[in-house]
C-alpha cells in the first residue's frame, strides 16, 4: 500500500529537523527496509563462499558451535545499531550519530571506516560471485577468467542503482523471499535425498590449516561474522523508508535474527551431508564438492546455481547502501570530490555518481588483493570498527545526559549492558582479524587509519563540521541545535 501523503510529509519534517531536505525518493516500506540487510546478510552467500574457510579452520565444529557464537553476538551489535537508529534516521546513519554525539572528528573516522568497509564487503560479494560462475561455467578460479565476471556484476549492480530506485527496492523484496525460499529448497533436498552424518558430526573438531586448534576454530568465526555484516544497510537507506523511526530498527535487528536462526538450520544440513570429510576439506569448493556429492551432478548443480542468484541478489543491495553512504558524507564536505557524489540525478532521483564510485572502488579492492579471505576480513574490521564508534558515542552521550530523548525503538535499562556487550565483540573481531593468515587485511586496515589520521590532522580538522545538526555544543546553544524528540 501506498504511503499517505501525511505520513510521507512526517518524515520529511522529521528530517528536515535533523538539518537535511528530503531529497531522495521515500518509497520503502518496513519490508522492503528489511530485505535490504536481510540480502547483504545473505547466508547464501557470506555461509556459501567461505564455507570452504570455516571448514578448513575449525571443521564442523565451526558450524555447528561457531555460528550460534558469533550470532548471538552479533544481535547486542544490531540492538545498539537499531536504538540509534530510531532516534536518529538519516542517509548518513552511522557516520551521523558518531558525529551528532561525539563530535566532527569521531564522526569523520567513522564515515571513512565505514566507507572503506563497505567498498570491500561489494568487493568480496561479487567477486565471491564471479569465482562460483567461473567455477560453474569454465571450471576454474583462475583469476583472469573471474576478473571479467566480476566487471560484468558490478556494472550490472550499477546500472540498476543508477536508473532504477523503484525497481531496486522492489528487487531487494523479491531478494528475501529469493533468499528464504531458495534456503528452504536447498534444505529440503538435502533432508530428503541426500545420507546424512549424525547429529554429533557437527561438533567434530579438525584444522587442516593450523596445529593449535583452538586458533584454527578463532579464525574460521570469519565464515561468520563476515555473513554478518551490512546490516547497517537499513540504517543508510532511512530517507528512502517511509516512518524510518520504527522501520530502520527493525530492519536491522530482524534481519540479523531471521539470518541466524535460518543459517544455522542451513549449515547444519549442509555439513551433515559431508561423505568424506578429509575430501571435502582438500576440494578447491567444498560447498560445491558437498551438493554435487551428496545429490548428484545435475542437481547438486541446479541448487548451486540458485544460490548464485542469490549472491548477484546481495551485491545488489551492497551497492545501494555503500552509494548512500558516500552520498551523505559527501553532502557535508566529508570527501574530495563532494559536490559530484552529492548530487542527485534529476530523473532517476538517485545518487548516480556515488553508485558509480561505489562499484569502482570495490574494483579496486579486488585488484590490491588476490586473496579473497583478504577482501573479507578488511570488510569486517573496517565495518565492525565503525560500528563500534557510534555505539561508544552513544554509551557515552547518555551517560553525560547530552544524548537525552530517544525514537521508539530502545533499549531502556538493558542499554548500557547490551552496548558494552556489542563494544567487546566488535573489539575482539577487530584483533581476531588482523591475525595470520589475515595480516593483509591488518596491515591495510592499519595503514588506512594512519592516512586517515593525516588527513583529518593536516587537511579536514580545520573543514570539516560533521552534520547539520549536533548535540557536542556548547550549553548555551544546546537548546536550539538539540533535535527534538522523534514522533510517535
Amino acid at each position: 500500500m501506498a504511503p499517505s501523503e501525511r505520513q510521507l510529509q512526517d518524515d520529511a519534517d522529521q528530517l528536515q529537523r535533523l538539518g537535511y531536505a528530503q531529497q531522495l525518493l521515500r518509497s520503502m516500506g518496513g519490508f522492503s527496509n528489511f530485505a535490504v540487510s536481510f540480502s547483504i546478510i545473505s547466508i547464501l552467500t557470506g555461509a556459501v563462499t567461505l564455507y570452504g574457510h570455516g571448514l578448513r579452520f575449525g571443521g564442523p565444529f565451526v558450524m555447528g558451535v561457531g555460528w550460534p557464537l558469533v550470532a548471538v553476538m552479533t544481535l547486542s551489535v544490531a540492538a545498539s545499531l537499531a536504538q540509534l537508529a530510531s532516534s536518529f534516521p538519516t542517509a548518513g546513519a552511522l557516520y551521523h550519530w558518531a558525529a551528532m554525539l561525539g563530535g566532527p572528528r569521531v564522526g569523520f573516522f567513522t564515515a571513512w571506516l565505514n566507507t572503506l568497509g563497505q567498498f570491500a564487503i561489494t568487493a568480496g560479494i561479487d567477486y565471491g560471485l564471479a569465482e562460483f560462475v567461473a567455477d560453474m561455467l569454465l571450471g576454474t578460479r583462475d583469476r583472469w577468467h573471474v576478473l571479467p565476471l566480476y566487471t560484468v556484476i558490478l556494472v550490472s549492480h550499477a546500472v540498476l542503482n543508477h536508473v532504477g530506485v523503484r525497481v531496486v527496492a522492489w528487487l531487494n523484496d523479491v531478494s528475501a523471499w529469493y533468499h528464504l525460499v531458495g534456503v528452504g529448497v536447498l534444505i529440503g533436498a538435502l533432508v530428503l535425498l541426500a545420507p546424512r552424518q549424525p547429529l554429533d558430526f557437527l561438533f567434530t573438531r579438525v584444522s587442516a590449516e593450523t596445529p593449535l586448534y583452538a586458533y584454527g576454530f578463532l579464525i574460521g568465526l570469519l565464515q561468520a561474522q563476515w555473513t554478518f555484516t551490512g546490516y547497517d544497510a537499513s540504517a543508510h537507506i532511512s530517507e528512502e523508508t517511509v516512518d524510518p523511526t520504527r522501520n530502520a530498527p527493525w530492519g536491522i535487528f530482524l534481519s540479523v535474527a531471521v539470518s541466524a536462526v535460518v543459517g544455522q538450520v542451513l549449515l547444519a544440513v549442509v555439513t551433515l551431508a559431508i561423505h568424506d570429510l578429509p575430501s571435502t576439506v582438500a576440494a578447491p569448493n567444498p560447498f560445491l564438492f558437498v551438493l554435487t556429492h551428496a545429490l548428484g551432478p545435475t542437481l547438486g548443480n541446479a541448487l548451486v546455481w540458485l544460490a548464485i542468484g542469490a549472491m548477484w541478489f546481495c551485491g545488489l543491495s551492497s551497492v545501494t547502501s555503500n552509494s548512500r553512504m558516500l552520498f551523505a558524507f559527501a553532502r557535508d564536505g566529508g570527501l574530495p570530490m563532494s559536490g559530484p557524489l552529492a548530487s542527485v540525478s534529476p530523473r532517476f532521483r538517485s545518487p548516480a555518481v556515488a553508485v558509480w564510485v561505489s562499484v569502482a572502488m570495490a574494483f579496486v579492492v579486488a585488484l590490491w588483493s588476490e586473496a579473497y579471505a583478504a577482501m573479507v576480513a578488511l570488510s569486517t574490521l573496517a565495518l565492525y570498527a565503525s560500528y563500534a564508534l557510534p555505539v561508544w558515542m552513544g554509551w557515552r552521550a547518555r551517560r553525560a545526559g547530552t544524548w537525552t530523548h530517544r525514537g521508539p525503538w530502545d533499549l531502556g535499562r538493558a542499554s548500557s549492558f547490551v552496548n558494552g556487550v556489542a563494544l567487546g565483540w566488535s573489539g575482539a573481531v577487530m584483533v581476531l582479524f588482523m591475525l595470520p593468515p589475515n595480516q593483509l587485511a591488518g596491515y591495510t586496515f592499519a595503514g588506512a587509519l594512519a592516512v586517515l589520521g593525516l588527513y583529518w590532522w593536516r587537511v579536514q580538522r580545520h573543514r570539516f563540521t560533521g552534520p547539520k545538526v549536533s548535540l557536542v555544543t556548547p550549553p548555551s546553544e544546546r537548546a536550539s541545535s538539540e533535535v527534538p524528540s522523534s514522533p510517535a
